[in-house]
């Protein structure tokens, strides 16, 4: 008798130990070293407790590797596209040996299980990028520029003995185990049932889509949105969820179940989406609904990978795979009958409107009002938390310059002019300030500068996270650490680098604090602009040389070029 996959998973709760075995563990733990794994190493992770990694008990060997990547194959023959592995820097794997055990721990240092290695090896990361991802290219392929960035870490193999799953508080109601979900789809008698895995927000298109896919086939739908892996304190998956929390409440009763899976993204096409149609079979579903351009880091027309290879790749190993693909086949709405229609339905002459995730980002880039055709109105509440009109989003001012350009002059004038027009909360972090009370321990050398900059970066980050105003005034002399403050800022709101570029003369003839004076009579070492050196931003978005402008006027220059980009009113910018 053939047994079935998901009979398989009722019976394979997780890798999960209990009783004895956990406090043995633990005690272990305390002679053993440890690897803290960042958030896409955490859903890793919790797939294989979880099982929904089945067969999968830990981490690939050298042979699971190089065969994953030759043909798609275990060694014993079963379908598996994607190699799963676990990667550290050289100078932890150089302290590790076959046989030893690690501890596995999130960014807190809360264990969640124990890798014992079966081995520990360098890969080639870009044989690993071609078979994956199809090119070695990082230039081509953003993940594999990501791939490639990791070169010199080592892969460490072995099986894994769970703790506990990662703590996750968001949306417990939603997440369950495969044997969990298998279990309860059995109760419910649902024997066939459509797995469907989106980044995108689902709309009253997709309602019509996907109730027409399950009539078709006669079955159930198992939504779960997939959400980009980030700390807990940067998540930005709330507004998505309740979206498809929304959704879900207007589909038929007992048609469908909403549920929240660690699977993420991985952008490797054909094979991504293989990877993805086996966690769903492992949560029960029999078949599985796949994009034009699934899993592509590029879904637009113009997409990284073949039309549909994504679906070919799974049609070809269906069998044994245990997992049927189904083509997303989207709707279009037209005004005329008030339905959504298969593009095929529609006739010469009729007008139509697509509706996509593109062509959604097109009208609220364009400050359209989103029709009431288009999507259900608590899912167009929702778009407004995920979209705010740049006015309501925090950002950064990034003042850098040499000491007395007339950077903390300029911020305390802008400090008081934003606090008086706008009401979104407004953060001053002066460069001598910090460095008393963030970073007295720190030193003038180049490493502490940078770890200075980095600090102020991460603070104006949380303010700016969070739709506030920071206002950062460090002489900042280097471009690397700039760049850093840059990127950690960017995905949360505007960075606004302003190079006070007022001439090293004029700096020296103002010496508020008497530095270059010490520093021209050799009494101290070290002052940016005599014996360090200041690097220049060579493309900040404002320059301002308060040498030929007094810090009113500089002022004005920076409110009007936030009037332009629309990050406050133009009532801020009375003339002064």
């Amino acid at each position: 008798m053939t047994i079935s996959f998901s009979e398989n998973m009722a019976n394979a709760e997780s890798l999960i130990v209990h009783g004895r075995r956990i406090e043995a563990l633990r005690r272990q733990a305390v002679d053993i070293p440890s690897v803290f794994l960042d958030e896409t190493a955490l859903c890793d992770l919790e797939l294989l407790l979880n099982r929904g990694y089945f067969p999968l008990c830990g981490y690939a060997s050298q042979e699971h590797y190089h065969s994953i990547l030759e043909s798609m194959r275990l060694p014993d023959g079963t379908v598996w596209p994607v190699p799963i592995t676990l990667a550290v820097p050289a100078e932890t794997a150089q302290a590790m040996a076959p046989g030893d055990h690690v501890a596995l721990r999130d960014r807190e240092g809360y264990m969640l299980a124990v890798l014992r290695v079966q081995e520990l090896w360098q890969p080639d990361l870009r044989h690993e990028a071609l078979a994956v991802y199809g090119t070695e290219d990082p230039e081509r392929h953003p993940a594999v520029k990501r791939l490639l960035a990791r070169q010199g870490v080592y892969y460490l193999s072995g099986g894994v003995e769970g703790l506990s799953l990662p703590q996750r508080y968001d949306f417990m109601h939603l997440r369950r185990t495969p044997a969990q979900m298998t279990r309860l789809l059995s109760e419910r008698g649902w024997r066939k049932v459509i797995g469907f895995q989106d980044a995108s927000l689902l709309h009253r298109m997709h309602r019509e889509m996907l109730l027409a896919a399950a009539a078709e086939q006669g079955a159930r739908l198992f939504l779960s949105p997939l959400i980009t892996p980030s700390p807990v304190t940067e998540l930005s998956s709330f507004p998505v969820v309740r979206c498809y929390e929304h959704f879900h409440r207007r589909l038929p009763r007992e048609s469908a179940m909403l549920g929240l899976t660690p699977m993420y993204n991985r952008q490797a096409g054909p094979r991504g989406a293989m990877l993805q149609a086996i966690v769903n079979r492992n949560y029960g579903c029999t078949h599985f609904l796949i994009h034009a351009r699934h899993d592509d880091p590029f879904p637009g027309d113009e997409g990284f990978y073949p039309e549909w290879s994504a679906h070919e790749a799974i049609a070809a190993h269906a069998e044994e795979l245990e997992i049927a693909p189904l083509r997303v086949r989207p709707r279009r709405y037209a005004p005329e009958f008030s339905l959504y229609m298969a593009p095929d339905e529609i006739t010469d002459g009729v007008e139509s409107h697509e509706v996509s995730q593109a062509d959604l980002e097109r009208r609220l880039a364009r400050g359209e009002e989103i029709p009431s055709w288009y999507t259900f109105p608590e899912v167009l509440r929702e778009l407004g938390r995920l979209h705010p009109p740049p006015s309501a989003l925090g950002f950064t001012l990034f003042l850098t310059g040499l000491s007395g350009a007339g950077k903390s002059t300029l911020a305390k004038v802008l400090y008081i002019k934003l606090q008086e027009c706008q009401d979104r909360p407004v953060s001053l972090l002066d460069g001598d300030i910090v460095r008393r009370h963030l970073s007295s321990e720190l030193t003038f050398s180049r490493e502490h500068r940078n770890l200075n900059v980095q600090r102020i970066g991460f603070v104006a980050s949380e303010i700016t996270k969070n739709r506030g105003i920071a206002l950062c005034a460090p002489i900042a002399p280097y471009p690397e650490s700039r760049q850093q403050v840059r990127d950690m800022i960017s995905p949360w709101g505007a960075f606004i680098e302003i190079h006070m570029s007022t001439p090293l003369s004029v700096c020296e003839q103002r010496d508020r604090k008497g530095l270059y004076a010490k520093a021209r009579a050799g009494v101290i070492h070290g002052v940016t602009g005599v014996d360090d050196p200041y690097v220049p931003p060579e493309n900040p978005e404002l320059r301002i040389d308060t040498s030929a402008s007094t810090p009113q006027e500089a002022a004005e220059l920076v409110l009007d070029f936030l009037v332009k980009r629309q990050l406050i009113a133009p009532v801020c910018t009375p003339r002064i």
